[in-house]
């Protein structure tokens, strides 16, 4: 987009806030954004001056602008949030997160169940979490058990199947663990306060359920009721210790978020601390690809957003490094310099550190994948050298061959991320044309290919090389066109032996540096598909499927028949050249056998 044309579309923005969307000539979504005033944020890519490459490179691509303003600022957080995720915009910060986090729920039944679960339902169940680990889900709830009489089993206690009288008590009422609802031995009051008991656990708040318990104590003891009381002093017990071994920075500090990060070239190592009640509850690590060159500020602004979210966090602060500007102007910032908060803020550096140092150390051992990496590498650089429109993860390519026109072939290989897919590679007879036509061949085995796979939903590749030139390469197009995959595919030509690299419609071909990686890949695909033709062509051969004349000349092995038939493409080609020509191939002494031979033949 040019300034003209943003000069245009400019007063058409609001000055509100909402968020913005950037899209490119295919109408491919490019980056999504959020801000308080829509117009100056937007202007601002096209102003600055000292921008990063990658900027440069989006605002180059952009070629409209959509916007949608929202109710409220806090709304813009959530709905760029969710186009990010639904999107995944190739210039947004990619967050490398996939987990699916586990929630404890308070199902919405008469006489509540609590279990884990990783699937969210809206029937009305109350939902703590998510939390960060299932084993510590499992110790909370088998925590909670131990303390709170609630029950486990799976009985429908609806009034009316409990007027029925068909329940009777299990061993964990005996044990303890349960009151007996299934009996009508406990009422729905007193079993929602043993709820709340659970929730404030779970938060993190120890002090009202303690508090509970010792006034249940003092009125077991009260009634001489010594057995009961003395359970409930061991219960106070197990939980002082439980509140003594968690986190406890300061009850006084409430709940508040805690995150910081450590920024490596292109990637940041982020940590997060959810804290209630002045104890730490949850922490998470993640890991941000940085698209755009986002400084700590940015990069801080989007985590917010997103750990808040995916985290149900309603925390009314935020303890961060350095200052960020957020839409929700109810949320507290605050940027510690002593005491408990910088306190809390330096162990969660600390643990961003430990989880960069691990990312190191694996990365050091080749724990991580270097080799995907590598590969990612040069099909990004090989999408840019060839100006294509999508990520060339999957790539085919095609080679014809003919053997004295009488049994053509086609082989074609796939390369998936940079590598080869030989479950995909795929050998054609042809079936439909006569004699030596490599140009109908190349259309015929084209057609064949991605017919089969469209009728049969398969993924197309968005690469696909034609061994060959112009006049292949046409072919080909002629196939695609027909089965209208213009826009889906991108298909170029080959050129043999120089290398060059053609687009349907070009004059010019294009020339890759030839120690360039985007070329040395091309040049193994292509060789690949050599390779895999001539097995073809020689399994062929040894099942006897194609019989020459050359067969029957005695001196003349496979191999040089091979040799001969790759070079002339036909026997009648053969037939027709020199000895020089022969010779160049052969070399002399075979090329005198293999001429005499023939023209014994034809004077036959």
């Amino acid at each position: 987009m040019t300034e003209a044309e943003l000069k245009k579309v400019l007063p058409g923005i609001p000055a509100q806030p909402g968020i913005y969307k950037y899209y490119d000539a295919d109408k491919k979504l490019l980056y999504v954004g959020k801000a308080k005033h829509l117009r100056k944020r937007v202007s601002s890519y096209f102003t600055k001056t000292l921008q990063s490459y990658k900027t440069q490179e989006l605002v180059r691509r952009i070629n409209s602008i959509e916007f949608t303003v929202v109710n409220s600022e806090q709304d813009a957080f959530f709905l760029e949030n969710s186009l990010i995720k639904q999107f995944q915009p190739v210039f947004n910060i990619d967050l490398k997160d996939d987990k699916s986090y586990p929630f404890i729920v308070i199902k919405n039944e008469p006489f509540p169940r609590v279990f884990l679960t990783r699937k969210k339902i809206a029937d009305g169940s109350t939902y703590l979490g998510p939390f960060t680990s299932v084993a510590k889900v499992r110790d909370l709830i088998d925590f909670i058990r131990q303390h709170i009489p609630i029950r486990n089993c799976k009985l429908n206690l609806a009034e009316s199947q409990l007027k029925k009288g068909k329940y009777k008590v299990c061993l964990e009422y005996h044990l303890g663990n349960c009151k007996g609802p299934c009996e009508r031995l406990q009422t729905e009051a007193d079993y929602g306060e043993n709820l709340e008991q659970v929730k404030n656990i779970l938060k993190g708040n120890l002090s009202p359920v303690i508090r509970h318990l010792k006034e249940e104590m003092k009125q077991f003891a009260a009634d001489m009721n010594f057995e009961k009381a003395e359970i409930n002093r061991k219960k106070i017990e197990h939980l002082e210790s439980y509140r003594a071994t968690s986190t406890v920075v300061n009850p006084k500090l409430g709940d508040a978020d805690v995150i910081s990060l450590v920024i490596h070239e292109e990637k940041a190592f982020l940590n997060y601390m959810m804290v209630q009640n002045g104890s730490i509850i949850q922490t998470e690590n993640l890991q941000l690809q940085s698209r755009l060159g986002e400084n700590e500020k940015e990069i801080l602004e989007f985590a917010v957003s997103y750990i808040r979210n995916r985290f149900e966090s309603f925390s009314p602060e935020l303890i961060l490094p350095v200052e960020i500007e957020l839409l929700d102007e109810q949320l507290k910032i605050t940027v510690p310099k002593a005491g408990e908060k910088k306190k809390l803020l330096e162990l969660s550096q600390k643990n961003a550190a430990i989880f960069f140092e691990e990312y190191k150390r694996k990365k050091a051992l080749q724990l991580t994948d270097r080799k995907k990496e590598n590969n990612l590498r040069i099909i990004e650089q090989l999408q840019k050298d060839l100006h294509l429109p999508q990520l060339p993860v999957h790539i085919e390519c095609f080679d014809n061959s003919n053997f004295q026109g009488s049994y053509p072939v086609s082989a074609m290989v796939c390369f998936k991320n940079g590598e080869p897919s030989k479950n995909d590679y795929r050998k054609f007879n042809i079936k439909t044309v006569e004699g030596i036509n490599d140009f109908a061949s190349m259309k015929e085995v084209v057609m064949r290919r991605y017919k089969r796979l469209v009728e049969e939903g398969e993924a197309l590749p968005q690469l696909v090389i034609i061994d060959g030139g112009k006049g292949q390469l046409s072919s080909a197009m002629e196939s695609i066109k027909a089965l209208q995959l213009e826009s889906k595919m991108t298909v170029v030509g080959l050129a043999k032996n120089v290398e060059e690299i053609f687009f349907t419609g070009d004059q010019q071909s294009l020339k890759l540096d030839y120690n360039s990686e985007s070329l040395r890949l091309i040049r193994s695909i292509r060789d690949e598909v050599h390779r895999f033709g001539i097995t073809f062509h020689r399994a062929k051969r040894s099942k006897g499927t194609f019989k020459t004349e050359l067969d029957s000349i005695k001196g003349v092995g496979e191999a040089t028949i091979t040799m001969l038939l790759k070079a002339f493409k036909s026997v009648n080609n053969i037939r027709k050249a020199s000895v020089e020509e022969l010779s160049k191939v052969i070399g002399e002494s075979k090329a005198m056998i293999v001429k005499k031979a023939l023209e014994e033949t034809e004077a036959q």
